[in-house]
């Protein structure tokens, strides 16, 4: 084997894939599919899909001026919903939720149509500002019961 060979195999193996740069994903995993619906002129929300891109989902953006709508017809009452509607499996995602929560949802597979965390919370993934106090994410249920605390980020 020739020196330039083996300089070559050894900069290979120093150099990690961009499976390995991506928190929380496991290698050769596929991205998870997202579709994110969004108001058309609201930048927080790109950042949230860049910050999803960034942890291991693929995320659709989807600007509608209906959001109230979708977000009411996924079950998230007025009172609880959040900057922008996502759909991620078989569940709704309302909010600047993070990643670790998305995880817990993923992971748990509870039985409720989905989670959100209200209104656009400083500091919360793909807003700016510091966060100044814990973050309640709400459980939804299917079957119109009321939400319960889900997550504490």
């Amino acid at each position: 084997m020739t020196r330039r060979k083996i300089a070559t195999m050894l900069a290979a193996m120093a150099v990690p894939s961009a499976a390995f740069l991506a928190p929380g994903r496991a290698h050769g995993a596929a991205p998870i599919p997202v579709t994110l619906y969004k108001n058309p002129s609201c930048t927080c929300c790109e950042g949230y899909a860049r910050y999803l891109d960034q942890n291991g989902f693929k995320v659709d953006v989807e600007p509608t001026n209906d959001l109230a709508e979708i977000s009411r017809k996924a079950g998230i009452p007025q009172e609880l919903e959040g900057c922008h509607t996502s759909f991620i499996g078989n569940y709704v995602v309302d909010g600047h939720v993070s990643v670790k929560t998305i995880r817990k949802l993923l992971d748990e597979k509870p039985a409720i149509a989905g989670i959100t965390l209200p209104g656009m919370p400083s500091g919360s993934p793909g807003m700016d500002g510091e966060k100044t106090s814990s973050l309640i994410v709400y459980a939804i249920s299917r079957d119109g019961t009321p939400p319960q605390v889900f997550d504490v980020d």
